[in-house]
């Protein structure tokens, strides 16, 4: 068993795909509309159509093919859910419109967090700098 170590140094196992190599595969189109429509169950005009609306952006060959990844087939799932409980397709996009919002608005939040976390810590820094040592021998009390 080969082993490698990860970005953050922790040994992993080299014929496991690590989580960039997943998400490459996700984007890298490779199937045709006949074979995505299959896998998602939908008809091949579904998939159109859904282009069409703009639900779906599919990558396209240099001869104008469609080609779908993992990521269009899962988005497609989604679509199909989401048409399932009663919505039609403008109401399906403005949930995709809104769950993406979501994301980049959680994105950015944690992105606020972080650069929050930095700034306490640089002012603690500071504090720590600041602080004058103080003699602690005791001082007898006189009474007057």
């Amino acid at each position: 068993m080969s082993v490698k170590a990860d970005r953050t140094g922790r040994e992993q196992d080299a014929n496991r795909p690590d989580r960039a190599d997943r998400a490459d595969r996700a984007d890298r189109a490779v199937y045709v509309i006949s074979v995505a429509a299959e896998l998602t169950g939908m008809h091949p005009q579904t998939l159109r159509i859904y282009e069409r609306k703009g639900l779906l952006d599919p990558s396209r060959t240099s001869g104008g093919s469609r080609r779908f990844s993992d990521s269009d087939l899962s988005r497609l799932r989604h679509i199909q859910e989401l048409t399932a409980t009663g919505l039609n397709l403008e109401g399906v996009r403005r949930v995709l419109e809104l769950e993406a919002e979501l994301v980049r608005l959680r994105d950015e939040l944690d992105e606020a967090r972080s650069l929050a976390r930095v700034a306490v810590a640089d002012t603690h820094r500071q504090y720590r700098r600041d602080l004058v040592p103080l003699r602690q021998t005791p001082v007898p009390y006189r009474r007057r």
